[in-house]
């Protein structure tokens, strides 16, 4: 048995055409003609660390921590597979994996490589020059480091995606007659900011400044400056791609459709200007951002060429995996495998949660979703051993929240051992979203989410799953109040 992840990092399913997006993606049109295309792909935990946590550990991570790394008590799927001699071998130019606040990731593979230079990737040092020349209205050091890194990048074979698929394929020229392996493919890209070869580029007659990693914010740029900024990310979705398409390629020449499964992904979307913002994380979880592509090949069932309606969600894909290789999952994992999805649209579960820790807690039935907001003023704590968060450079939960930190736990998942209880004192990413008021979207009258529904019954029945998934996963007892449930 061998199976291949390739892992994209904020793509909006609208952007690809096998989602009826405005791009002409063929490689993409490609493998969903190869494989099972899944129209109810939701994200569980934001974002970057939270999602892949859960791609490890499947099972939701948003209710006790924000980002952060793999716990001492945690299960992960590469290290399943690696004590049961599957190799696992991770090719990634995510940095975040190599940051305190995103480590211990990597090290549960078997085998491992890293690209560096995407975004502010600390790589290169060049004391000489320490301009910034590009996106001047991000002054800060992460957008330094940046201008510095792209001096390295001469000709498309030079950029950390193509560098990472080029690797992606000598590990499978080396190993494709070879049994028994896992590779996890993922690049950062179309993370922004969105550094492209030219080449990719389709626009004509803009002048303006080179403007390709917008802020976390309301659009506000003039309209030409915004059609770049979106083109931009176009065009990182057209190298995406091409770079699947280098994978697909191989399979194709050596027959690997039989005997490999491949699934493709992403851990959320991105706003592109819908609802008037840029990024992810500040808005509510609008489908530009929870709802995401997902491609399962799955050489077993020969099923290619379909669709699926059945909700699955992110950390249903360790489960998957696990049980492709034929090894029971965890114990305490609560993803499903999706083996019955892709072969007959066999549902796995009727709703699923989502959201970000300290912010809204959302959920979908694949027909409305759900954006709850905190009762204002009620605690919030972050449970865990490692001590990290999300930042550069020396990303430690602050000392001010340390000295109010308790003892806590255990939880039903983490093998008897008592927690870090932490009080969330400094203003978060999750604070700052918890801040929209709830609401409530028919996603099927209204794609679009732009009419928030007045629907007492069903937004009642919504906070009834919710609180029942909330059990299911042994939230802390102050989160009930919190969301006043």
């Amino acid at each position: 048995m061998k199976a291949i992840m390739v892992m994209f990092d904020s793509l909006n399913r609208r952007a690809l055409s096998p989602y009826g997006g405005r791009l002409s993606t063929p490689n993409f049109d490609r493998l969903a003609r190869q494989s099972v295309v899944f129209d109810n792909s939701y994200i569980c935990s934001m974002a970057c660390m939270p999602a892949r946590r859960e791609l490890h550990t499947g099972r939701p991570s948003l209710l006790h921590r924000s980002w952060g790394p793999i716990e001492p008590f945690d299960d992960s799927m590469p290290e399943v597979l690696k004590d049961n001699s599957i190799w696992t071998h991770l090719i990634t130019d995510h940095y975040h994996y190599w940051e305190d606040g995103g480590a211990t990731y990597h090290s549960r593979y078997r085998s491992y490589e890293f690209v560096r230079g995407q975004e502010g990737d600390p790589w290169k040092c060049d004391l000489n020059d320490l301009r910034i020349v590009s996106n001047p209205h991000r002054a800060d050091n992460s957008n330094l480091q940046d201008n510095i890194n792209r001096r390295y990048l001469n000709g498309e074979d030079t950029y950390p995606q193509p560098r990472t698929f080029s690797l992606a394929l000598e590990f499978l020229q080396r190993n494709h007659a070879c049994d028994d392996w896992f590779l996890h493919v993922e690049t950062f890209d179309p993370h922004e900011p969105w550094s492209v070869p030219e080449h990719y580029m389709d626009e004509d007659g803009y002048r303006g400044p080179e403007m390709d990693w917008p802020l976390y914010a309301p659009v506000t740029e003039p309209p030409e400056v915004a059609r770049h900024m979106r083109s931009r990310y176009h065009a990182l979705v057209r190298m995406c791609d091409a770079n699947l398409g280098r994978i697909l390629d191989f399979m194709d020449a050596h027959d690997m459709w039989k005997d490999t499964m491949l699934i493709v992904n992403t851990d959320h979307g991105y706003l592109v200007g819908e609802h008037g913002w840029w990024g992810k994380c500040f808005t509510p979880f609008y489908d530009e951002v929870a709802h995401t592509p997902l491609f399962i090949w799955d050489p077993r069932t020969g099923v290619r060429g379909e669709r699926r309606a059945s909700l699955a969600q992110t950390f249903d894909l360790p489960a998957t995996i696990l049980e492709y290789f034929g090894i029971d999952q965890p114990e305490d994992m609560l993803g499903r495998p999706l083996r019955g999805v892709v072969e007959g649209d066999a549902p796995v579960r009727g709703a699923g949660l989502f959201g970000i820790h300290g912010g809204q807690l959302c959920i979908t039935d694949g027909r409305y979703a759900y954006f709850r907001s905190p009762v204002p003023d009620k605690p919030i704590y972050e449970y865990c051993h490692m001590l990290t968060r999300h930042g550069s450079g020396r990303a430690f939960v602050p000392i001010e929240e340390m000295r109010e930190a308790d003892i806590a736990g255990p939880f039903s998942f983490t093998k008897g051992c008592k927690l870090w209880r932490i009080p969330v004192i400094k203003p978060t990413i999750g604070g700052l979203q918890a801040k929209w008021p709830t609401a409530l979207y028919d996603l099927e009258a209204d794609p679009g989410q732009e009419n928030p529904l007045d629907d007492p019954v069903t937004e009642g029945r919504l906070c009834n799953e919710m609180a029942a998934l909330m059990r299911e996963y042994d939230a802390p007892p102050e989160l009930y109040i919190r969301f006043g449930l």
